[in-house]
């Protein structure tokens, strides 16, 4: 018998209003994120979607999703398990720009390049940068090592598969359905790593705010189905984001 697996983009953050790039900055959903989460949480809530555990990253905007879609679910008991490990792709010393301004500065290209390419990493922080991961406390247990100061998307999957394999891939043998609540690179990380998808078509890959993402697993935790719940609206606002980062470098 099969497994589910439903993965959940975070909703919109205060960062992603406005067009900054956030990475590894620990800031909050936006109102309209709040709404997103809702509307996750009703989306599965009438589907009759139950769960046995939920996953998420150690930054605000994913557990704010969870414990909001868990809310509209009444599913607030889940055990919930966190980890570094499935936070957003570490962007380096592009955190905290401007999106468009940092396209006029280095070129849509470039950006574009550090955005979507699979194996490019953007510029990294400085060791004494203040917002180097090593000076805050969640990751003091953590070996200096293990601390990115930039990742590209083919980091952010050496990183999350390790999780997948010790934390997730457990729970699903049992026959546990599990939630995920992430952020947009390392659900694109995980999707590439289930779906098989190649190098050169990850760029195009985006995974929209605040859809659920269901999978069903066979027996040997191949996916067997995909769909967005929603999935005409989440078609439209993933086609959307794509060609926004197209047109405007972003």
């Amino acid at each position: 018998m099969g497994v589910r697996l439903v993965l959940l983009r975070h909703g919109e953050s205060e960062w992603n209003l406005a067009n900054r790039f956030t990475g590894w900055t620990d800031v909050a959903l936006s109102q309209g994120g709040i709404q997103e989460a809702h509307r996750a949480g009703h989306l599965l809530r009438a589907a009759g979607y139950v769960f046995d555990e939920a996953h998420t990253s150690v930054l605000k905007r994913a557990i704010q999703t969870l414990w909001i879609a868990m809310e509209e679910l009444d599913m607030m008991w889940l055990p919930v398990f966190r980890s570094w490990r499935l936070n957003e792709r570490h962007y380096g010393a592009l955190q905290g720009l401007n999106k468009k301004e940092t396209a006029q500065e280095f070129g849509k290209d470039q950006v574009h390049r550090w955005r979507r390419s699979y194996d490019v990493r953007p510029p990294s922080l400085a060791l004494d940068d203040e917002r180097h991961p090593r000076f805050d406390p969640r990751y003091s247990s953590l070996d200096p090592w293990e601390l990115p100061a930039s990742e590209s998307l083919k980091d952010t999957l050496d990183r999350v598969l390790p999780y997948w394999h010790e934390a997730v891939v457990p729970g699903l043998k049992r026959g546990r359905r599990l939630l995920i609540s992430a952020h947009g690179n390392s659900l694109r990380a995980l999707v590439k790593y289930l779906d098989n998808i190649s190098d050169e078509e990850i760029p195009t890959l985006n995974i929209p705010t605040g859809f659920p993402l269901v999978y069903e697993l066979g027996d040997d935790l191949e996916p067997v189905s995909k769909t967005y719940l929603g999935a005409h609206d989440a078609a439209q606002v993933a086609a959307q984001a794509v060609a926004d980062q197209a047109a405007l470098g972003r």
